[in-house]
């Protein structure tokens, strides 16, 4: 009884102090439509774990697992274009980028981790649904066939610093994107599940903290560092950047070939429950990145 009062008033209060409470208006066509997102059945797949992973002191690849999502996921087939970005900046919802595309068919490029959530939350507030980030989970599961699987190379170095550096010769042996700007929408066609220009030359931004794990000699992985203010970015393989970097060539990249550019989907949240725990999260002021 204690808890379920107490969590009345966390809600009621996040209510209160968000930008969500406020009215609904009418969407208009510089909106995502309903018909450009794809609803996606839950389904077993394999996912490459996101983050650092050292076994007595030695970094090793990230678990492989066989994971599901808990719900079906509602994601977005493209990404939010310059023109749709372009009005939230005109209702005052979202940073303005001096430097971005006002081409209505471009994907929206130059924007950090805190650039798309606003936008994410400008969407909730104008359509009464609650609009998010996907986690890296939800975007592997999205891409399909078009996600890559970031397995470091097998080492039996005994000294840790070459284990580091057999994996940054990997990383940074990636071969880099034929082209640098970003290109119309559909310019890399769709992947298996509908989605346009996954793992295209765009990254996309999500709402997955870099974690660091400790592989125990039992097998067990524990957390040993969490940091939110860096994200998980996906496209033609998986990043790590500081939230507040726009322009990837700054820096902000953990190790390797950099992002050509930073972009971002939203997906909108089907659970109740994690979408109110969401709002109470963002409205206290508090960063995190899974639900």
């Amino acid at each position: 009884m204690l808890l379920a009062m107490k969590l009345k008033a966390v809600l009621t209060a996040a209510a209160l102090a968000s930008p969500f409470a406020m009215t609904a208006v009418t969407p208009s066509d510089t909106l995502p439509s309903a018909q450009e997102f794809a609803a996606l059945k839950a389904e077993n797949f394999s996912y490459r774990v996101a983050g650092d992973f050292s076994r007595d002191g030695k970094p090793v690849a990230a678990p492989l697992r066989r994971i599901k999502l808990d719900s079906s996921l509602a994601i977005m087939t493209r990404q939010v274009t310059a023109a749709e970005y372009a009005r939230c900046v005109d209702d005052g919802g979202c940073p303005r980028i001096p430097q971005a595309s006002t081409k209505d068919n471009m994907p929206m490029v130059g924007v950090n981790w805190r650039d798309a959530t606003a936008y994410a939350r400008w969407m909730t507030r104008i359509t009464g649904k609650l609009h998010r980030l996907p986690t890296d989970e939800e975007w592997v599961f999205a891409a399909a066939e078009k996600a890559s699987d970031d397995a470091l190379p097998v080492t039996e170095a005994v000294d840790p610093v070459r284990a580091w550096i057999a994996r940054y010769e990997a990383e940074t042996s990636r071969e880099r994107p034929a082209l640098l700007a970003p290109q119309p929408v559909g310019a890399f066609g769709r992947n298996e599940r509908g989605l346009r220009d996954v793992a295209g030359n765009v990254w996309e931004w999500t709402d997955t903290c870099f974690l660091r794990h400790d592989i125990e000699p039992s097998g067990t992985t524990r957390v040993t560092n969490t940091n939110c203010g860096v994200r998980v970015v996906q496209g033609a393989h998986r990043a790590y950047m500081t939230d507040f970097i726009r322009d990837p060539r700054s820096g902000g990249c953990a190790a390797g070939v950099p992002p050509a550019n930073l972009g971002f989907r939203l997906v909108i949240e089907q659970e109740t429950w994690p979408g109110l725990r969401w709002i109470a999260e963002r409205a206290a002021g508090k960063v995190f990145g899974h639900l």
